[in-house]
């Protein structure tokens, strides 16, 4: 009996690293999120605490994946999203809520498995 299966239901060693994007406002944060992404072999993290650096590396680098952290407000944030989207149709922008390297797996896990 055959069942459908998600692409991220496989083993991930046998997948390419996915890169994900990390957007926020706190430098300290942001320092915490890089070596949580980064610490992952199946990840490639992105940490930057700006909207230009953002959309340089969006335009410069593969994206699977974009969290929007702590300290953006909404009109910025609107922003983002319409010039990252516009950039990489389809592209998944979620908000990252912060908790601990359990949470943010399953944050990103969950990001990846919806419907586009």
């Amino acid at each position: 009996m055959d069942f459908p299966v998600s692409p991220y239901d496989f083993n991930l060693k046998n997948m390419m690293p996915l890169t994900i994007l990390y957007v926020g406002r706190d430098a300290d944060i942001t320092v915490v999120m890089n070596r949580l992404l980064n610490a992952r072999e199946e990840w490639t993290g992105i940490c930057v605490c700006s909207d230009e650096e953002a959309i340089s590396v969006c335009k410069e680098q593969h994206l699977d994946l974009v969290l929007l952290g702590n300290g953006i407000n909404h009109g910025d944030e609107q922003k983002l999203r319409t010039i990252l989207s516009a950039l990489r149709p389809g592209l998944k922008i979620v908000q990252h809520y912060g908790g601990g390297s359990g949470l943010l797996y399953g944050e990103i896990m969950s990001a990846l498995r919806e419907e586009g």
